[in-house]
């Protein structure tokens, strides 16, 4: 669960503000400060054409009398609560809309790695690198939910003599899939430019480790159950939060020079805001079958289903506490769901490791000389 969380996490934070913490009275270069990157270490990457201003014309007129800082806070604040407003509409609409969301996300993120290695690819202009990257894209994403369609709606696949067909052949189609697109590779190598290539092809799959392995397991996770999606999101969404008003009204230690606005009063602040907020959400959310129960195909309707008996971690247990707390607040038992102490283990994942998602980010950034911007997944 936890390596699925830094996944998701990974992914989630690559597309927020990667120097979210402003902190008071402290003025920084954000654009190198201490990386030791030479101008021979770093690719010559034409600059996106988003990469500008596209915050809402009538919230920059709302708030032209602002100071910069405090315009910044105030448009970031607008933002987030339009975002979230998003994010409880999605989960009211239900597991599917969630899978479909996931899936969005995937093919935003790839496309927009892939497109950061097509941009100095295509100075050489060599054939293919973009087209065979989506199709690796296809056929990874052909195996993995072919895997999830044969476990999940088994009922359905048994009931349709194609999908039959394509169940029980599904890895050897998968795999002639991935020659093709490997003989294709091959046959599309240029003299004079092979290290280029197999540099890409490398890129191609790393960029597919990365982002379809873990939307393949945040879906898995989805399928348990969607606290098992929307708590470690919501904790990630929270820390991000936190750490940034932590920052902006108490920062004044600067946290690592890669991200040079991270303070330590933020990523303090973001901790402890996220393991309260996570132990709430974990109480609040373990009360509802549609949260707790996994989600199942119904042959007779074709639809998901969310109805079951929850499990034990989602059952109220009483817990004794240690004999320092029961001296201390004069209280021998406590009534808790077994989720909430999941809840604290996950909130101190994303507050303490999560951050190190967002200085991976800011090291990408610099490395390709990528401003921040506005795009489709919001903040970057």
């Amino acid at each position: 669960l936890l390596i699925i969380h830094y996944l998701n996490m990974c992914v989630c934070v690559f597309w927020q503000e990667a120097d979210g913490d402003d902190r008071l009275g402290l003025q920084v270069d954000t654009e190198g400060d201490g990386d030791g990157d030479s101008k021979a270490d770093t690719p010559d990457v034409p600059l996106s054409t988003a990469d500008t201003d596209n915050t809402p014309q009538c919230l920059n007129k709302a708030l032209e009398g602002l100071p910069p800082r405090w315009k910044n806070y105030w448009i970031r604040g607008v933002l987030s609560l339009a975002m979230i407003s998003g994010f409880f509409l999605i989960i009211y609409m239900g597991p599917v809309t969630l899978i479909l969301v996931v899936m969005t996300v995937q093919i935003k993120c790839f496309q927009e790695i892939i497109t950061i290695g097509y941009r100095v690819y295509h100075s050489y202009e060599l054939p293919w690198f973009r087209t065979l990257s989506w199709y690796f894209l296809i056929c990874v994403n052909y195996f993995f939910y072919g895997e999830t369609v044969a476990d999940y709606f088994g009922a359905l696949v048994q009931r349709e003599e194609p999908l039959q067909f394509l169940a029980r052949y599904h890895r050897f189609i998968s795999f002639a899939l991935y020659l093709a697109g490997f003989c294709m590779f091959v046959l599309s190598l240029v003299k004079k430019h092979y290290r280029l290539q197999f540099y890409m092809f490398a890129w191609t799959h790393v960029t597919l480790l990365i982002v379809v392995t873990q939307s393949h397991l945040v879906i898995q996770n989805l399928f348990e159950g969607m606290i098992w999606f929307i708590v470690p999101i919501s904790i990630v969404i929270c820390n991000d939060i936190m750490a940034y008003l932590f920052g902006f009204f108490f920062g004044r230690t600067p946290l690592i020079k890669l991200s040079p606005k991270k303070t330590w009063e933020g990523f303090i602040g973001g901790f402890f805001s996220t393991v309260v907020f996570g132990f709430i959400l974990a109480y609040l959310l373990s009360q509802f079958q549609y949260f707790v129960c996994p989600v199942g195909f119904n042959s007779e309707t074709n639809g998901f289903t969310v109805e079951c008996e929850p499990s034990d971690i989602f059952v109220m247990q009483e817990y004794t506490l240690p004999a320092v707390v029961q001296n201390t607040l004069r209280w021998k038992t406590v009534n808790l769901y077994p989720f909430q102490i999941h809840s604290i283990f996950l909130s101190s994942f994303a507050s303490l490791i999560g951050p190190f998602g967002g200085f991976f980010a800011s090291g990408f950034k610099r490395a390709f000389k990528i401003k921040k911007r506005v795009g489709l997944l919001g903040l970057q």
